[in-house]
This record gives C-alpha cells, sequence and structure tokens, in this order.
C-alpha cells in the first residue's frame, strides 16, 4: 500500500505497511478501488449533465463515498466493497441511459468490469491506485492529489449539509467536475492550478451552506461555558464526530431516562446552539482531541457514538460500547441506520447499552468558553474596533485546524503561551485542543483564546477577518493586523487552506510539516503566489508575526 493522504503519514513521505490511521493493505485497496470507480462516475456524470441530464441521487452518492475514504472515517472493508459495486452500478446506467457523446478512446475506469469478489476488488485495486500508475509529471500527479484530497473535504462538508436538508447541486456537481480532472491527460498544470483554486471556491460556498445550515437549525452558537467535570450519578453516552443532528436526536431521546449525555472532540461546539441549551442532561465535554480517544473512551464506561469522522482502531476494553452511525465505520462494530424520511433515527441501543453501565470516571474538572463564531463576534464589533484602534488588541492570530499525535503539535501550545497579552487567538477545529484550557486571560472583557467552534467553522474566521477589514478601513483582508498559524491533519483541513488561498489570504503558516504530496514545484507556486511558509520554532514564529510576518 501507499498513503500520504494526512498529516501524520510515515516519515512525512508515505505510509507502506500499515497506515498510521489504522487502515491496512486490504482497506487501503478497497479505498483505492472506491476511487477508481467514483472516478469512473464522475466522468459520465460530467457528460450527463452537459447533456442535460442529472441524478441527484447520484450527486449525493459520489459526495458521500468520497466522505467514506477520507482519513478515520470508514474501515468497513464490505461497506466500502458494496459502495464501489454500487459506482460501477450508477456508472454502468449512466452509460446505458443516456446518449451521450464520448471521446475515444476511454477512460480505463469508465469501461472496466464491474464483476467480482472483495479479493478482486482488493487486488484491482492495488494495481490501478495511484502510486502504483503515476503521472510521468510528479507536479502533475502532487495537484491531482491537491484536488482529490479537497475534493474528499468537500464532500464531507456537502455530506454534513444535506443531513440538515440543505444542499447545493453546483458544489455536487464540481465534486464529478474535479473527480473527472484528474484522470485528463489534456490538462496542463495551469488548469490543474486553476482546479485547485476553484475547489477552494468551492470551498467556501459548503462552508457557508453547513453554517445556514447549522444555524438555520439549531440557532447562533453563543458564548457559552462548558463543564468539564462528569456527573458521578449516572451513566453517560458519549458523542464524537461532528454531526449536530445525531447529538440532537439522541438527546432528544435519552431526556428523562436519567441517562447523561456528553460531548467529546470536535463536538464541543454543540454546547454554544441554543437548541441544545434546552437539554439539561446535556452535562459538559469529556476528554479533548481525537487522537487521545482510545484512552478517553476506556475511561468513559459508558457507550460512545461516532457521528462523522475522526475513528481510531477500537480497543477491547470498549469495542462492546462503541457504535458508528452515518458514512463511518469499522469491521464489526454495530452501525446505526440512518433516518427514514421524517423520521429520526433509532438510537434506542446506546440507551439500552447506557443503562447497564456506570458513570464516566472523572478525568478533569473546570470550565472552557466557546461560542465566538461570526454572529456572536460582530454583535461586538464596535467594542473590538475600538479596542484595536487604542491599542488595547494589537494583533489576532488565527490557529485554526486539525490536532494530531506528533509530538510537534507542541508548537501550538508553546505559541499560544509566548504570545504578548494584547494578542487574541481565533480558532476553530480540533487544534484548539492544544491551548483551549490554557489560562491565557481576557483583553477588555473578550479571551484570548475565541473558539468558533468545529473546523467547518474556519468560515466564520474568515467572515469576522472581512467585516473587521470593513470596519477599519482596510482595503484587503491581507492589511488587516492578523496572521494565520494552521495546523493540518486531514482532507477538511486541505480544503479548508484551499479556501484561504482563493480568498487572497497570504502569509499562512502551515503545519507541522508540510504536505507530502505536495511536489517541489508545486510547493514552490504555493509559496512564491501566497507566501505559504512552514512553521519554526514558537518564538521565532511568534517575533516575526508580531511584525506582520
Amino acid at each position: 500500500m501507499f498513503c500520504y493522504q494526512c498529516q501524520e503519514t510515515t516519515k512525512n513521505s508515505g505510509c507502506l505497511i500499515r497506515g498510521i490511521c489504522g487502515k491496512d493493505p486490504r482497506t487501503a485497496a478497497l479505498q483505492d478501488y472506491l476511487l477508481y470507480a467514483l472516478k469512473g462516475l464522475s466522468f459520465y456524470g460530467v457528460r450527463a449533465r452537459t447533456a442535460g441530464f442529472a441524478d441527484e441521487a447520484t450527486d449525493l452518492f459520489v459526495a458521500q463515498s468520497l466522505f467514506a475514504t477520507l482519513t478515520n472515517v470508514n474501515f468497513d472493508n464490505q461497506r466500502i466493497y458494496q459502495l464501489t459495486r454500487e459506482a460501477f452500478a450508477r456508472r454502468d446506467q449512466l452509460r446505458d441511459n443516456h446518449e451521450i457523446f464520448v471521446e475515444v478512446p476511454l477512460p480505463a475506469m469508465a469501461t472496466c468490469s464491474s464483476l467480482g469478489n472483495m479479493d478482486d476488488y482488493v487486488r484491482r485495486g492495488a494495481l490501478v491506485a495511484f502510486h502504483a500508475v503515476p503521472h510521468a509529471s510528479e507536479d502533475v500527479q502532487s495537484l491531482r492529489e491537491l484536488i482529490i484530497y479537497g475534493l474528499k473535504g468537500l464532500a464531507a462538508y456537502c455530506d454534513h449539509s444535506y443531513v440538515l436538508d440543505h444542499s447545493d447541486p453546483a458544489l455536487l456537481a464540481f465534486l464529478q467536475e474535479g473527480l473527472a480532472a484528474t484522470i485528463d491527460d489534456a490538462m496542463s498544470v495551469e488548469e490543474l492550478i486553476s482546479t485547485a483554486m476553484r475547489c477552494g471556491q468551492y470551498g467556501v460556498q459548503a462552508m457557508e451552506l453547513l453554517d445556514r445550515a447549522n444555524t438555520t437549525r439549531f440557532g447562533h452558537p453563543e458564548p457559552t461555558w462548558v463543564n468539564l467535570g462528569v456527573d458521578s450519578t449516572a451513566p453517560g453516552i458519549l458523542v464524537s464526530g461532528h454531526d449536530l443532528l445525531d447529538l440532537y436526536e439522541l438527546l432528544e431521546q435519552t431526556a428523562g431516562t436519567g441517562i447523561t449525555v456528553y460531548t467529546h472532540g470536535e463536538m464541543l461546539p454543540a454546547h454554544a446552539y441554543p437548541a441544545f441549551k434546552q437539554f439539561p442532561h446535556l452535562v459538559g465535554n469529556y476528554g479533548s482531541a481525537w487522537w487521545e480517544q482510545q484512552r478517553h473512551f476506556e475511561q468513559f464506561n459508558g457507550p460512545i457514538l461516532m457521528t462523522t469522522n475522526c475513528l481510531q482502531k477500537p480497543r477491547a476494553s470498549y469495542a462492546d460500547r462503541l457504535f458508528t452511525t452515518g458514512m463511518v465505520g469499522w469491521d464489526g462494530m454495530p452501525q446505526i441506520p440512518d433516518r427514514e424520511p421524517g423520521k429520526s433515527k433509532d438510537f434506542s441501543s446506546l440507551i439500552t447499552c447506557a443503562r447497564n453501565c456506570v458513570a464516566p470516571t472523572e478525568l478533569e474538572t473546570g470550565q472552557i468558553q466557546i461560542g465566538f463564531a461570526h454572529q456572536a463576534v460582530l454583535s461586538v464589533a464596535d467594542q473590538v474596533v475600538e479596542a484595536i484602534q487604542n491599542g488595547a488588541i494589537k494583533r489576532f492570530v488565527v490557529m485554526a485546524g486539525c490536532d494530531g499525535r506528533h509530538k510537534e503539535r507542541n508548537y501550538y501550545t508553546d505559541v499560544a503561551q509566548t504570545l504578548p497579552n494584547d494578542t487574541i487567538i481565533l480558532t476553530a477545529g480540533c487544534a484548539k485542543f492544544r491551548y483551549n484550557k490554557l489560562d491565557l486571560g481576557t483583553i477588555g472583557g473578550f479571551p484570548r483564546v475565541m473558539d468558533a467552534g468545529q473546523c467547518n467553522d474556519s468560515y466564520s474566521l474568515v467572515v469576522i477577518a472581512q467585516q473587521l477589514a470593513k470596519a477599519v478601513g482596510a482595503t484587503d483582508i491581507n492589511d488587516l493586523p492578523i496572521s494565520y498559524d494552521i495546523a493540518w491533519y486531514e482532507q477538511k483541513a486541505v480544503l479548508v487552506l484551499l479556501s484561504l488561498l482563493s480568498l487572497g489570504v497570504k502569509g499562512i503558516r502551515l503545519g507541522p510539516t508540510l504536505p507530502a504530496f505536495l511536489s517541489p514545484n508545486v510547493c514552490n507556486f504555493l509559496v512564491q503566489t501566497f507566501d505559504l511558509k512552514p512553521i519554526d520554532d514558537a518564538k521565532t514564529d511568534v517575533e516575526a508575526m508580531l511584525v506582520g510576518g
């Protein structure tokens, strides 16, 4: 196998024997073959759309299947195999049901047979994976992978929005257009760069759509203090991932049962939405970032629900208490079925499990403050602008993105502690767990760590920056006293990066390592065009940020 789509890839080069994420060569090959099938489906999908044919179910299927290949999402080989079979079936249906003009010769993924058992698919996946048949140009190969990883992030956000009845046909259409571009040998390096930037533009739209979906359903986040302790008198259910609707429906079904509910990881921001404050049995947040889940899940004692990505290999100590739903999965783990039209998901199996469990083991005590999304911050924009103008706030530092296991990520804790007291950290995503529990104080009543929410809420940070630029009379977002120090891990973060670049944001520091899939020339292009920087040590970087570097 070979995989370098995440930041933790072995030696920042590629996982060859087993993925750091936990996938083995068999799962890797099945995911590679699913991606291959989706490219073949997209080849016809693009041409069908040009001819006036579009199928909403197929468009959504492509998004969800791409999401299944994102890091730490789906390790269920049978399900990946079935998704691949369906991709080929949908491809053949598109080809046979419409008179679509196609050029010859056709790409292999548009014509290959769909017949075969799982072992056949594993074998074929290993033969057609991008590393097995690389492009002659390492720059074309690099840009194709950059586009694919951006598309995976885009697909995840599209699926999150769809769950809340918000969709955009243009976003779903671009997923197929982007995949088709990665198999088009006529596309130049310049055209691929343009496609990557368009992926970023669609990323901004997708994050705006998801923001609208969340706030329409649950209200706008409000500054909120979240409990970090536990209720030692009641059993609990722990909810991780990103899907707010899953958490909401679980809260409805556990109301009055004597069972408590806790958030974990990227579900922490749920506490700031008004709709969740009606549930007194949503008692707090348990643990921290996704990469510590194995230790925390052991100590939780009750059932755990994984709603989206960030799943690690379950330990035997809690495997019988772990449930998955949506596109996330692991071989042998019980899967909560998708909701039927007009109905909620059925979480009765988790409730039954919880009744037979003891209360969580307490990990920590205290509170943290969250809920500084765009509406909350912009509602006091005049106070923020005044603090900038009178010098109380000298600089904002956007420290958004992902957390991970590498010790180099202590850099972000060091930066937070090194920044002077007249700076404010704007954050979103699980990167915040490196510093959100530090006592960094306040400026004029504002906490020095302002948490906008999940990784998709990086959109909030862009809106805040754009509106502050207008308020202080800046003609460009880059003229603000704001620096970007972004941590990345997986493909949602790739999309966030492309989105920021598409908006013209320059001078972003990216770490803890630059992506292994960037060729030297592609990396140089990003450096020269957008002033993209690798991180250095915390002291050096903070000194540079404070003078606008």
